[in-house]
């Protein structure tokens, strides 16, 4: 995987779960700086801290490389599948429909 994808995967997990750079780096146990210079492509990190911020983050390595790992897909799947679980079937239909609006501006 290139740094530049691990960088923006990682980015986009940590603004998804809500965190800072500053949040992010002090549950890893790693300087800001550095994080910031993962998130933007510049560095990549030792496996080691892959998983510091994996687990930090909360999330598995498929959700970071699912475009790596051919099970990266499965587990997207499995998410949108737990998430669409708990609507009724009319807010079904409407995320749906939101997910083709979006698919069709890509």
């Amino acid at each position: 995987m290139e740094k530049e994808s691990l960088g923006k995967r990682i980015r986009e997990a940590r603004i998804q779960k809500g965190y800072t750079q500053q949040t992010l780096s002090e549950k890893a146990d790693i300087g800001e700086m550095y994080l910031s210079e993962i998130e933007r492509g510049v560095k990549m990190p030792s496996m080691n801290l892959f998983i510091k911020l994996i687990t930090a983050l909360d999330i598995s390595a498929d959700y970071v490389l699912r475009d790596e790992l051919p099970s990266g897909k499965d587990f997207v799947y499995d998410e949108i599948t737990q998430k669409l679980e708990g609507l009724t079937p009319k807010q079904r239909k409407t995320a749906a429909d939101i997910l083709d609006a979006y698919i069709r501006n890509l």
